[in-house]
């Protein structure tokens, strides 16, 4: 893996990341997609813990507690997100959630660039909800997915702030395997019931297995891999092909072809990331 370009191995992980959520959207319609979300979080829990083993390293009270915050926000957000994307475009979603990451880059940058591109993605994120509602979905879905769309923003927000104390901590995949064993179990009593439904159904399991290896197991060791090749402002760089990357997904798998309009959002959007890494390493 050491010989494959980052760039390349970050294009994987988010091809990887939006495959996963193609996928999951052909389940929504057995479980919903609130529920779809809570197993993608158990089964890359399970796995994530099967592979990491964290109980073997020693944990104080406050590294539990961060931990424990960190997979809440991320359970959370990954819930709202899949909401969003039952009633929105994959990229679509996708480029308003960066509204998060940006609106913590302008928040702790100290430059004008930072505060500057909390405009250009408004600007994108206008666009493309002003387009979204004058398409033809339905008008109380679109305000569902935008309003769960933005939900998500804010989740991912906490999620980066609380990730950095993870990170902080030294606890790494370990943190995120407890995190997310966390995450399960506080969602658990809303979303516990499927069990029943999913258990038995062997198929239905690994589909949505394939939803956990793929959207979180995946994307994340990949990004810790290329965090330790690049520099932070690079990879920030690299985030801003991520709504193109779920725009291609959304095409290819879910036959959701943007529109001008929408494209034009989305590169103002990706310019607005662009603009949050310049200066940072």
């Amino acid at each position: 893996m050491d010989r494959v370009p980052a760039p390349a191995l970050f294009v994987v992980s988010g091809l990887t990341l939006y495959l996963g959520a193609a996928v999951a959207v052909g389940l929504f319609g057995t479980l919903g997609a609130p529920t779809v979300s809570w197993w993608r979080i158990v089964l890359a829990a399970v796995v994530l813990l099967a592979w990491r083993r964290p109980w073997r390293r020693r944990w104080t009270r406050h590294d539990i507690v961060v931990a424990g915050l960190f997979g809440t926000a991320l359970a959370a957000m990954n819930i709202v997100f899949y909401v969003a994307i039952d009633h929105l475009p994959l990229g679509v979603a996708v480029a308003i959630e960066f509204t998060g990451p940006i609106a913590v880059a302008a928040i702790t940058g100290r430059g004008w660039r930072e505060r500057g591109a909390i405009v250009v993605a408004a600007a994108g994120v206008i666009l493309l909800a002003g387009v979204t509602l004058d398409s033809d979905l339905p008008r109380g879905d679109v305000i569902v997915g935008l309003l769960a769309v933005l939900a998500a923003a804010a989740c991912w927000a906490g999620y980066i702030v609380l990730g950095k104390r993870v990170a902080g901590g030294g606890a790494g995949i370990d943190g995120l395997a407890i995190g997310m064993l966390v995450g399960a179990l506080v969602f658990a009593p809303f979303f516990g019931r499927s069990v029943v439904t999913v258990v038995p159904d062997l198929g239905l399991l690994g589909f949505l297995l394939v939803v956990a290896v793929c959207s979180s197991v995946v994307p994340y060791v990949l990004d810790q891999v290329v965090l330790r090749r690049v520099g932070t402002a690079t990879f920030s760089v690299l985030l801003a092909m991520l709504p193109a990357t779920a725009a291609v997904i959304g095409a290819v798998v879910l036959r959701q072809v943007p529109t001008w309009p929408e494209i034009v959002g989305l590169v103002l959007v990706s310019g607005a990331i662009v603009m949050t890494a310049t200066g940072r390493e």
